[in-house]
C-alpha cells in the first residue's frame, strides 16, 4: 500500500511544482500550514472581471503528498473560476474523509491521491495548496467587492501605494 502513496506519479507531480514562487502584485494570497507536519503552502492568484484565475504563483514547502497535490493544482488553475475551486476543493476533502471518488473537470488530477485517504494523519499536507487557493481566491473576490464602487482613478492611486 505503501507503493501506491508514493506512486511514480506522485513522485513526479512532487518534483515538477508549476508556478512555483510568488507574485509581484496579487489580488488575494491565502496561507495554509498543516500543524501536524509542518506543511506549508502560500498561494497568490489574480483574477479577470469575470472573477477567472488569470496569474498564480505557489510557494509550497511539504511532503511528497503536499508537493503532489500543489503541482495537479498548478497544472490546472489558469482559467478556474472561484466555483470550480470550492468544488474541487469540498471534492478532496470527500475524496480523503468519506470515500469520495474525488474532483471532476480540470482538478480530476488530484484523485492521483485517494491513497491518502488510508492515512488520515497525511491529509492535512495533502490538502494545504487547495486550502491555500481557496482562501487567496476568497481574499481576491471579497478585494474586487470591496473596491467595485471605487472610481477607477482612486484604486490605481491606491494600488501604487500598496
Amino acid at each position: 500500500m505503501i507503493d501506491d502513496l508514493y506512486s511514480a506519479r506522485i513522485l513526479g507531480l512532487a518534483a515538477n511544482l508549476p508556478h512555483a514562487g510568488r507574485l509581484v502584485r496579487a489580488d488575494g494570497t491565502g496561507e495554509r500550514v498543516a500543524r501536524l507536519c509542518g506543511s506549508r503552502a502560500i498561494v497568490d492568484v489574480t483574477l479577470d472581471d469575470q472573477g477567472l484565475i488569470t496569474d498564480f504563483a505557489q510557494d509550497i514547502k511539504a511532503c511528497a503528498l503536499g508537493q503532489a497535490a500543489a503541482g495537479v493544482i498548478g497544472e490546472a488553475v489558469i482559467g478556474a473560476t472561484a466555483d470550480e475551486i470550492t468544488t474541487a476543493a469540498t471534492a478532496l476533502t470527500d475524496m480523503l474523509k468519506a470515500g469520495g471518488e474525488g474532483p471532476e473537470g480540470r482538478f480530476e488530477g488530484l484523485r492521483v491521491l485517494k491513497p491518502v485517504a488510508d492515512y488520515p494523519q497525511r491529509h492535512a499536507s495533502t490538502q494545504v495548496a487547495m486550502g491555500a487557493l481557496v482562501d487567496a481566491v476568497d481574499m481576491a473576490l471579497a478585494t474586487s467587492l470591496a473596491t467595485r464602487d471605487i472610481p477607477e482613478a482612486e484604486r490605481t492611486r491606491r494600488a501604487g501605494a500598496a
